[in-house]
């Protein structure tokens, strides 16, 4: 079980290396798909529950059950360090055409994060995103979440990302909390 299990954790983390940078497809236009459900008016992801939720009039509407960057839950200092940021920002782009069943990209970094990384001297990074799994991979479903897997971004299974992708649209606020 363990072999198996490293296993999968290899392949995810072979395809999302490959796939990191790759931003074709990125739109700003929000979705004109209705789901009849509330829209979020914000979301917040709570790393050491690796929970994401979606809030509207500040009650939670929906929860999900979230993967993180492989470097652990510190935050994010710089780039390549596989962490997932804290702080504030906003869902500022869409991709529909990702190398993962859809992405939502995070503002990452904020003024506030590249002044810590200037003062440290390195880049602070970028390309944080909340995203489905890897195409092809859409099977993992669930069992994603085993392992803390992306370059910082908060992964999702692919039903769950289509639900995010018509619940929260461009300019929704995202907070990253420990």
């Amino acid at each position: 079980m363990k072999v198996r299990r490293a296993i999968a954790a290899a392949a995810l983390l072979i395809v999302c290396a490959g796939s990191f940078v790759a931003l074709r497809g990125w739109s700003e236009k929000a979705s004109t798909q209705s789901t009849g459900a509330q829209k979020a008016d914000s979301v917040l992801i709570l790393k050491k529950d690796h929970v994401l939720e979606l809030l509207a009039d500040g009650k939670v509407i929906k929860t999900y059950k979230v993967a993180l960057g492989r470097g652990g839950l510190a935050p994010k200092e710089r780039e390549g360090d596989a962490r997932t940021p804290e702080g504030h920002y906003i869902i500022d782009a869409r991709n529909s055409d990702s190398h993962y069943h859809r992405a939502l990209h995070v503002s990452y970094p904020n003024s506030v994060d590249r002044n810590r990384a200037a003062k440290l001297g390195v880049a602070p990074g970028g390309a944080i995103m909340i995203h489905g799994l890897p195409n092809g991979m859409g099977a993992l479903g669930a069992s994603h979440r085993l392992y803390d897997w992306t370059l910082g971004c908060i992964a999702v299974t692919d039903d769950e990302i289509d639900e995010i992708w018509k619940l929260a649209p461009v300019g929704t606020p995202v907070e990253i909390r420990p």
